[in-house]
């Protein structure tokens, strides 16, 4: 033990001055060392880690007691656990069939005579290839970042629901190692929306002006929500607010692809557990004040359920997710001043793109 506290001493002696060692510490192998950095931190932990792993242990950055701590946690972060290509193929598949019959409907193409042929269902593909590219350029967003880093994580796993009038339940991708610092966790939340955006603002624009305006019909029609980006598209392009005067756009399936892409950069950008604006809200506040905000917005989910009842199972399933947070390796470096306006940037585009009735029947 005596040679391991004096390796990890000297692996830490230009970066780091250590007033205290405390070994077993948490009734663990870890060792703590206190003291105060002589670098950045952020520096710090590039020069520490490879030394650290030629020993055999991993290293935390943490705060205690207005001091800076250095855990060594025996043991290497694990890799890349294998991942089944097949599985996210077959998923893709399904969902590129769920969402063609959903286009196909919005085309009339899922007739009783027709749906079944590949000439009815291929008619929904200008949708289909409208809402997947949004889906697929928000994950890979997350995924080329988390690469860029080397966070280890699985590939893109999209959801068919063909019930949903979307077709689908968006995509998932899984995040297997943690990230090293609020910087990296920031970019990774904020490169799934940002890429997403870049896609779903000229789809949307396009769609739009292949859409109609027009009186809407006296019986129950379903009405997509209105948020501040969607107000101001529509009014640039038809130079009135809608609806209003019984009157409403008709939406080529084009544009509800992108007005859908709007509608899942807000929702995945509310600052809450795991949803990305979570993971920006967390870089940018750090787990104390991200602990209210969290009980905040859960609070607020719940008072908008009677707007949209659908917010009543969104704020059940952010409670739960809200109890765990994604681990740092270092949770002492900061975010720098280019990185809070990557920040609120991110808020800003939550403002925009939420809509708090995301749809009804009107």
């Amino acid at each position: 033990m005596e040679d391991l506290l004096t390796e990890l001493r000297a692996a830490v002696a230009d970066v780091f001055a250590v007033y205290d060692v405390t070994t077993g510490y948490g009734g663990s192998r870890a060792v703590r060392l206190r003291g105060r950095f002589l670098i950045e931190s952020s520096e710090a932990y590039e020069r520490v880690a490879p030394r650290f792993k030629k020993l055999g242990h991993t290293p935390l950055f943490r705060r205690e007691e207005e001091m800076d701590v250095i855990l060594a946690v025996p043991g290497s972060l694990p890799g890349a656990r294998p991942t089944r290509p097949w599985v996210a193929i077959a998923l893709f598949l399904l969902t590129l069939a769920s969402v063609l019959f959903a286009g196909s409907e919005m085309v009339g193409g899922t007739r009783p005579e027709g749906w079944l042929s590949p000439r009815g269902l291929l008619s929904g593909w200008p949708f289909a290839l409208s809402l997947l590219s949004i889906l697929a350029a928000h994950e890979m967003g997350h995924y080329f970042v988390s690469h860029r880093f080397g966070i280890p994580v699985s590939l893109p796993y999209f959801i068919p629901m063909p019930l949903n009038p979307l077709g689908t339940m968006g995509a998932v991708i899984n995040m297997q190692g943690p990230p090293r610092d609020r910087r990296q966790l920031l970019a990774v939340g904020a490169a799934g929306p940002l890429a997403g955006l870049i896609l779903a603002i000229p789809i949307l624009i396009l769609g739009l002006s292949l859409s109609e305006v027009r009186r809407i019909p006296g019986g129950p029609v379903l009405i997509e929500g209105n948020s501040l980006l969607y107000i101001l598209l529509k009014f640039l392009i038809f130079g009135r607010y809608l609806p209003s005067g019984g009157m409403d756009v008709f939406l080529h399936p084009v544009a509800f692809a992108g007005w859908a892409g709007l509608m899942v950069t807000g929702m995945n950008l509310i600052p809450v557990g795991q949803l990305d604006g979570g993971h920006i809200a967390y870089a940018l506040l750090g787990s104390r004040y991200m602990r209210w905000l969290n009980r905040l917005v859960i609070a607020a989910l719940v008072a908008l359920g009677f707007l949209w009842t659908g917010w009543f199972l969104w704020a059940g399933l952010l409670f739960l997710f809200s109890q765990r947070r994604t681990p740092l390796l270092d949770e002492v470096t900061q975010l720098d001043r280019p990185r809070q306006l990557l920040a609120m940037l991110a808020i800003l585009l939550f403002i925009l793109t939420f809509a708090p009735i995301p749809m009804r029947m009107g």
